[in-house]
């Protein structure tokens, strides 16, 4: 049956007003909780995704539009990269994004990996060493041209400043569809696990990711309850020298917070902001050497390999007492860790770990997850 004229001439003008509403009406944001480096805008017909802080000391925002596919253009400013929503294709730069892929059952969609060596998830790695994901980068090359063909609506990326390693530009004078996002610059673990949220947003499972995120947020609160009145913190320390320089995460930064969260006293508490200062173990001595626990040193697996990469560590009272513990436990072969993949978007799993190495008489039934105590 055709449409009558008169029909035809106020379903376009409904089109019309919609697309118009949908650019210009009031937004209703969405302001997470604790990250404070992305919003997204509810519009009528679109959302718009605003990222903040990609890298120490800029203040430039970039903005992505989220059109569900088949839905009208909206009227955008110019030069707005439109994402076409719900993805299917999609490439991930950094192996972060598989966890939170992963908790939002997207791991289907994941079409080809940067850095697969670092990889940790079992099915994504099969999945690539059987090449139904291709590899697209390793080390600073990046083959665009595979990229091109795998025609993805969405790589998920991050810049870190170093030009080096930083391949979003490239990507984006091809016309690829890269986002970029900042969670590695959040200084909260919780934010960081809250990113989820801004990668579900791509998919249109934003009920999964609130539902996820609050039962994570829960079980992270309860335990920091579980320390709070907590009277002897541990002194602790962490790291260990990397080409000549110990860097030492500053008293503002994710790792200070978490030790805090997990009832430690971090002795570096006092050095202001959340970037890390470099030192030579000299000078991390002086004020380490009879800190009560050190974690985190590097790749090191044990006593033997940690003092043979330089004698002077076993001068650390930490060592010679037995309480060094590193987040090795589930790290593969070739550098790959599930801590920086599912433990991103569960940190309260990782504060538990934390809390048996600090306290252990409160987590007397919890078996480490990431942690393990070196030998």
């Amino acid at each position: 049956m055709l449409m009558p004229k008169s029909t035809k001439y106020f379903a376009l003008i409904a089109l019309s007003l919609l697309a118009y509403l949908g650019t210009h009406a009031a937004p209703i944001i969405s302001v997470p909780h604790y990250a404070k480096n992305f919003e997204i805008a509810q519009f009528p017909t679109h959302r718009i995704a605003t990222i903040r802080n990609l890298q120490r000391g800029s203040t430039a925002t970039h903005q992505y539009a989220l059109v569900p596919k088949g839905a009208p253009l909206p009227e955008l400013p110019a030069g707005m990269i439109v994402i076409r929503t719900p993805v299917t294709r999609v490439v991930v730069m950094e192996t972060v994004y598989i966890g939170y892929l992963d908790a939002l059952n997207q791991l289907d969609t994941i079409i080809a990996a940067a850095t697969p060596d670092y990889v940790s998830n079992t099915t994504i790695r099969t999945r690539i060493e059987e090449g139904t994901i291709q590899k697209v980068q390793s080390g600073a090359a990046i083959n665009i041209e595979r990229m091109l063909l795998l025609q993805p609506d969405l790589i998920l990326s991050s810049v870190t400043g170093d030009p080096a390693f930083d391949i979003p530009l490239k990507l984006g004078r091809s016309g690829l569809p890269v986002v970029l996002t900042a969670g590695y610059m959040e200084q909260h673990p919780l934010a960081r696990a809250e990113w989820i949220k801004f990668i579900a947003a791509f998919f249109d499972a934003g009920d999964l990711a609130e539902q996820t995120f609050d039962g994570v947020a829960i079980r992270y609160e309860a335990l920091c309850k579980k320390v709070s009145t907590i009277d002897q913190r541990p002194t602790v320390f962490c790291g260990a020298p990397y080409s000549g320089a110990w860097h030492m995460a500053g008293g503002a930064s994710y790792t200070a917070q978490t030790i805090r969260d997990a009832g430690g006293d971090y002795i570096w508490a006092d050095v202001p902001g959340s970037g890390a200062i470099p030192l030579d173990t000299e000078r991390v001595f002086l004020k380490a050497a009879h800190a009560d626990i050190w974690i985190n040193p590097s790749f090191y697996r044990s006593l033997n390999q940690l003092y043979g990469a330089d004698q002077r560590f076993q001068k650390f009272h930490a060592g010679q007492t037995g309480q060094v513990f590193n987040n090795t436990k589930q790290g593969t072969a070739s550098g790959g860790n599930s801590i920086w993949e599912r433990g991103i978007v569960h940190p309260d799993d990782v504060l538990a770990d934390l809390i048996k190495v600090f306290h252990p008489d409160l987590m007397p039934d919890w078996e480490f997850i990431y942690y393990e105590q070196l030998k």
